[in-house]
């Protein structure tokens, strides 16, 4: 897992420089707190509100990302002052808890900016508990979430911005469906049951520190979208945990809270949660638990059984959120990859169809947009498949299948990149031939989205060297080879090939 860590690829060094403009800008943002005159606690609140304003703002544009950080202390302010308000309240307090939740997990059916709104009003409500702020402390705390969101706006859209270079594409929407089917209210749900069994087995291990359970089960529903991502997830929850725990005991610890190593060692773990978090889940979560030490040291308030308490309060977060996707409106593997293997097949067909176009000669054709989103949509594909795909996992035969599928996809992919490419070549001629390939294609793909759908027989390979029509071959070979996976029972034997 190091090893993958430091080998994977990473086009343009773009997650690099991520990773280094967070430490910058999160650097940054204490620094203009401290200088402010505001305490250690507001020092605090700041890292995390700038940490959190360059890390879970993600829309499509710079235009929008830039409105959406403008917009996270209007979401955070209020449920600052609610959190500090019913701190001496617990039952009212704990039932504001889980509404923030709620509201946190439902705003997501509303894209990237509720995502990214939900997770900041959830965690100021979450660091009022970790800080045990008093109301005297509010507007000091307040300041230093503006003037944090401020330095990292600054520092992620001034000069140097990453976006402009390099335009992220837009996260694919999880499938949709109405009433309690529709996946952000179905995880509303299931989020608040998770939190409410956390929040009490919490209390029950710690009276002070019952929080972090709260939180592993939140975090954990982040990105999720069936019952096994959830329960893997939680796993590597646990495990990168107990990894940061043993790390923290060699370098928080020994710290004492010491200002100038702890910032050296918190830049580091700054930089790791960037870094990692596209790659590993597990390692994000090592690099957060080693920061929480250091964040505990500089309180005063760090020992080895507080560390000891993290691990027991992150392992029933964990617990909880199992729990509750396994009786709360459950929704399979199965299900949830069928849904995101559909939307990639059409954007195989839509691919495709631009490609003809440009071709044909169309100025107007954009594959390789088609083509980003095709890359997107697999990204999901293979999250959604990752369960299935565990060394742990006993289900052979739906290893079997989801191992098939993905490598079938990735071929796809693979002629779909080259086939954008050629059209991409305005020089390239126009085979009449493509349209019957074409049309060969699409009628692939609705019989893979079809129930009951007979795939079409295979056509012969194509004469001669036209690459694009050879391309157009492979995919249609390839889609045909789908059908056996896609239409087949989850739980029967696929033959290899």
């Amino acid at each position: 897992m190091l090893r993958t860590m430091f080998t994977a690829p990473d086009p343009g060094l773009l997650r690099l420089r991520v990773s280094l403009r967070a430490v910058l800008g999160i650097g940054l943002a204490i620094a203009a707190t401290g200088a402010s005159g505001l305490s250690l606690s507001a020092s605090i609140t700041s890292g995390l509100a700038a940490l959190l304003a360059l890390f879970t703002v993600g829309d499509a544009t710079v235009r929008r990302q830039a409105v959406t950080t403008a917009l996270l202390p209007v979401a955070g302010l209020p449920v600052l002052a609610l959190a500090t308000a019913l701190q001496e309240l617990p039952p009212a307090r704990d039932a504001a808890f889980l509404a923030v939740v709620f509201g946190g997990v439902y705003a997501r059916r509303w894209g990237p900016r509720g995502h990214a709104l939900g997770i900041f009003a959830f965690m100021m409500f979450f660091a009022v508990q970790f800080l045990h702020t008093e109301p005297a402390q509010l507007p000091g705390l307040g300041a230093a979430v503006v003037l944090a969101v401020a330095v990292a706006g600054a520092v992620r859209f001034g000069p140097w911005c990453l976006e402009r270079r390099t335009p992220p594409a837009a996260v694919p929407a999880p499938p949709g469906g109405r009433g309690l089917s529709r996946p952000t209210t179905r995880q509303a749900f299931q989020a608040t049951v998770a939190c409410g069994l956390a929040l009490a087995a919490g209390q029950i291990l710690s009276g002070d520190r019952w929080y972090w359970a709260v939180g592993a089960a939140w975090w954990i529903f982040v990105n999720t979208a069936s019952r096994g991502e959830t329960l893997v997830r939680g796993w590597r929850r646990v495990f990168g945990t107990l990894a940061g725990i043993a790390a923290g005991f060699v370098t928080a610890l020994p710290l004492h809270g010491a200002p100038v190593p702890t910032a050296v060692v918190a830049a580091v773990c700054v930089f790791g949660i960037f870094y990692t978090a596209a790659l590993s889940y597990s390692w994000m979560m090592f690099f957060v638990t080693v920061m929480a030490g250091l964040c505990y040291g500089l309180l005063g308030v760090l020992d080895p059984a507080l560390l000891v308490l993290r691990l027991e309060e992150t392992l029933a977060g964990a617990l909880a959120a199992a729990l509750a996707v396994a009786v709360v409106l459950p929704v399979t593997t199965h299900a949830a990859t069928d849904g995101w293997i559909q939307r990639a097949l059409i954007c195989v067909r839509a691919c495709t169809a631009e490609a003809a176009r440009g071709l044909a000669g169309d100025p107007g054709a954009d594959p390789a947009r088609r083509v980003a989103e095709l890359e997107l949509l697999l990204g999901r594909v293979r999250v959604s498949v990752a369960p299935l795909l565990h060394p742990l996992s006993p289900l052979t035969a739906r290893r079997s299948r989801a191992r098939r599928i993905v490598t079938l996809l990735d071929e796809c992919a693979g002629q779909v990149r080259e086939l954008a490419a050629i059209a991409a070549d305005r020089d390239a001629g126009h085979d009449s031939r493509l349209t019957a390939a074409c049309l060969r294609v699409e009628a692939a793909v609705e019989a893979l989205l079809t129930p009951g759908a007979v795939p079409p027989a295979a056509a012969q390979a194509p004469l001669g060297t036209d690459r694009a029509l050879a391309c157009l071959h492979g995919l249609e070979a390839a889609l045909l080879r789908l059908a056996a996976p896609v239409k087949s029972s989850p739980r029967s034997p696929l033959v290899p090939f």
